[in-house]
């Protein structure tokens, strides 16, 4: 996953920035194993000796003191946590300090995500469907991250977004002057945008089936092969989605047939988004439907943003937030009780299914998430901006963050020095002066051959008159 958000990320910005979000990509992963083994997976899990009471966060294994053999439980789960803090790196890409990203990686990982994950998926968590009493009786189905993860990493995003401020020349000039229409920047690699998406779309394999858990068990073969059929489904309606409507609303508005490329491969990653927190409960038809909604949930937003003056240097926002609360309203509407009550052992259905309180328990989660994040991440941000460690100087940006922090571009695309080129250029015009006297010697030669020959025709001829 942190391969595949790597690439993307380095495709979808300007060359003159990709050291800078590659080496972001890296210290997500690195931030996130510190941050969620040090402090972040106690405060996820591990909730006390109690099984039937509901706490706020977990009150074991910290700061490396763990009484845990659960490692493969931990390496699971730190890639969610670091899957969580990447999202934000492709949002405020180009402008963004390094040393503000380090802080904010570690402090989403240990802090800010856990106490989600506790909520939701920790048997002790006040909206998780495993505590002993759950809210309405089910809890919040989640299976594999819609709004733990997703929603998380992209309301943190959408946080960081706006206290931040859009690039230089998105929405306003260097002088600070609204531009009429909002410029775009072409992303300068689209090969390594669908690299980066087909890489997400594989990972989600390990994410979505994975969180089975377990395959061994009676059933749970059944529930991870549902899961990859769901994946599947919801990620090629969700770039059939999203391509469809960017279509006609090109058509429509300036009168030009556009299949854009870009728009196919987040509305992929948006259906994968929306699928993956009811990928275990509901039907192959109700994914497909899911992740076209999906596509559309993705389009609306990433428009919604640029009427916002919301700039998302690669509409993580848009896949991640706003189809991830999608996901998490189409578990309350799509869930089949069967498939429910094979993955979690609770027969609760949605809404289209004749019950509401599954419904009634997502916006609670959602409600949560948001308010959760909102209320500890503004502040952390808008603490960064004002002592001057989030945001880059002007003239860093406008000359990019490679050259200003990392000593040059990705890509060394300098041509020969100049005294080789010319050099060159004089060997080559030797060569072709030489070649062009050689060929003139040989035509000059062919043309005495055809005269001596020639006049000893003639020679022959008058020969024979006089004989």
């Amino acid at each position: 996953m942190q391969a595949g958000f790597a690439m993307l990320c380095a495709g979808s910005i300007r060359a003159k920035n990709v050291q800078n979000i590659l080496l972001k990509n890296l210290l997500d992963a690195c931030g996130g194993a510190l941050g969620f083994y040090s402090i972040g997976y106690g405060l996820a899990y591990e909730g006390g000796d109690d099984s039937s009471g509901t706490t706020f966060i977990g009150t074991e294994n910290y700061f490396f003191h763990y009484n845990l053999d659960d490692h493969i439980g931990w390496f699971f789960q730190f890639a969610f946590a670091a899957t969580a803090a990447t999202i934000v790196a492709g949002t405020v890409a180009e402008r963004c300090k390094m040393e503000a990203y380090v802080c904010y990686s570690f402090f989403i990982t240990a802090f800010v995500y856990p106490v989600v994950v506790h909520s939701v998926w920790d048997s002790h968590g006040f909206l998780s469907v495993f505590n002993s009493d759950p809210l309405s009786g089910v809890g919040m189905i989640d299976f594999a991250g819609s709004g733990v993860v997703h929603m998380t990493g992209g309301c943190t995003a959408l946080v960081a977004a706006i206290v931040l401020g859009a690039r230089i020349g998105r929405f306003a000039d260097q002088d600070g002057n609204p531009l009429d229409e909002p410029m775009v920047f072409k992303p300068h690699s689209v090969s390594l945008q669908m690299l980066g998406t087909f890489l997400l779309w594989f990972g989600w394999y390990g994410f979505n089936p994975g969180s089975t858990l377990g395959i061994t068990s009676i059933g749970y073969g059944d529930v991870a092969a549902l899961c990859a059929v769901t994946t599947t489904l919801a990620a090629a309606s969700g770039c059939v989605g999203a391509l469809f409507i960017s279509y006609v609303a090109t058509q429509v508005t300036i009168g030009e047939e556009v299949l854009d490329v870009s728009m196919a491969m987040n509305g992929s990653l948006s259906g994968l988004v929306g699928i993956t927190a009811g990928c275990s409960t509901v039907q192959p038809w109700a994914a497909v439907v899911i992740g076209l909604v999906s596509g559309l949930v993705y389009f609306a937003a990433s428009k919604t943003l640029i009427y916002l003056k919301i700039d998302d240097a690669v509409d993580a926002i848009p896949v991640h937030f706003a189809s991830g609360i999608w996901g998490c309203i189409a578990v309350g509407l799509f869930a089949d009780p069967t498939l429910v009550s094979a993955a979690y052992d609770v027969n609760k259905g949605g809404l289209f299914y004749g019950e509401g309180n599954l419904l009634a328990c997502q916006v609670c989660g959602i409600l949560f998430i948001i308010g959760w994040v909102v209320a500890l991440t503004t502040p952390f941000f808008v603490l960064l901006k004002t002592f001057g460690y989030f945001r880059v100087s002007a003239l860093e940006e406008l000359v990019g963050c490679d050259l200003s922090h990392h000593g040059g571009s990705a890509y060394d695309i300098k041509g020969p020095p100049g005294e080789v080129v010319e050099t060159f250029e004089m060997d080559r015009k030797s060569r072709a002066d030489n070649n062009g006297r050689s060929i003139q010697s040989i035509g000059s030669h062919r043309t005495h051959i055809r005269d001596d020959n020639h006049s000893n025709d003639s020679g022959d001829h008058t020969h024979g008159e006089e004989s």
